[in-house]
């Protein structure tokens, strides 16, 4: 996630530099198809670019509307991951009559399913919630694909168990196994995010447009203009596919590059925060931002 409020113009270029080269290919060549081909047959009529420009900002519009809106779930989801694992913990820690060994093998479980969530969501090999499961919750969850649903499945078995010891009364087994449906709807949205696919068909499109654009953009100044068409050409296309570009970051929230959802913070910060209620002594230190610029 980006931290500052200025772009630097160098990481512009670095994520549209491709594009740019191919559009100041195409505006060259429109130029000298123009100046040697069709320049004393027929005139492009003016009108052709202006209609695309329009088909265009809708396509962009949509796309980034869109994008956005599925950036904005994720960063939903995982808000209301960290305010319900606080609660999680504190519902724990304070509920929970007699000894409190499960109730601390809970949160550290938590934990481990928080971090299995986000190595699943970035598609990474991320074993960190490794160091937070017992022997035997390890080789249960082995035997399933989807280690966090398998680690829900384990803070279950463990609430019934604080319930038939009566640690928890009946109203605090609901309260706390209502969140655990929680974290198991956070789950559910998220994973629906990452397997929905953006329609590639928009996105597809809306490169189609710019390009036939910026073609017919050059073709209809190149008379007023001369050789700066090119110019141009590419100018007014560089707004359009920076624009596209910014939108189409935000379509898959969870990946690992600085427009998506830090994972990384997010997950670090419940863990500061759980450990410290815990009274642990072996706290981590917070995710620090990259050049200054975005958190993972």
């Amino acid at each position: 996630m980006l931290l500052i409020q200025n772009i630097r113009f160098s990481r512009i270029l670095r994520n549209t530099w491709q594009v740019d080269l191919i559009m100041i290919a195409s505006c060259t060549v429109a130029y000298f198809v123009r100046e040697y081909l069709i320049a004393h047959h027929f005139v492009i009529p003016s009108i052709i670019p202006t209609l695309l420009g329009t088909a265009i900002a809708f396509f962009i519009g949509f796309n980034n509307n869109q994008a956005y809106d599925r950036w904005w779930e994720g960063r939903k989801i995982w808000g209301a991951l960290v305010n319900d694992s606080r609660s999680f913990a504190r519902a724990l820690l304070n509920y929970v009559d007699g000894d409190d060994a499960i109730a601390k093998r809970m949160i550290c479980r938590h934990i481990a399913f928080l971090y299995a969530l986000k190595a699943s969501l970035r598609g990474t090999v991320d074993e960190i919630y490794v160091k937070y499961l017992p022997e035997e919750d390890l080789h249960e969850i082995e035997k399933h694909a989807n280690t966090h649903n398998a680690i829900l499945n384990i803070q279950s078995r463990d609430l019934q168990i604080l319930s038939k010891a009566n640690a928890i009364d009946g109203f605090r087994f609901m309260e706390i196994n209502e969140m655990l449906v929680r974290f198991s709807d956070s789950m559910g949205m998220s994973e629906r995010i990452k397997n929905t696919i953006f329609p590639t068909t928009y996105t597809y499109l809306t490169k189609v447009f710019i390009w036939l654009f910026v073609v017919t953009f050059t073709l209809v100044i190149s008379p007023d203009a001369g050789p700066a068409a090119i110019f141009l050409g590419w100018l007014i296309g560089f707004v359009f596919v920076s624009t596209q570009i910014n939108g189409m970051s935000l379509v898959n929230p969870f990946e690992n590059n600085s427009a998506g959802v830090p994972l990384n913070q997010i997950t670090r910060t419940i863990e500061i925060n759980l450990l410290q209620m815990m009274e642990e002594n072996e706290i981590p230190e917070p995710i620090k931002p990259i050049n200054e610029e975005y958190i993972l």
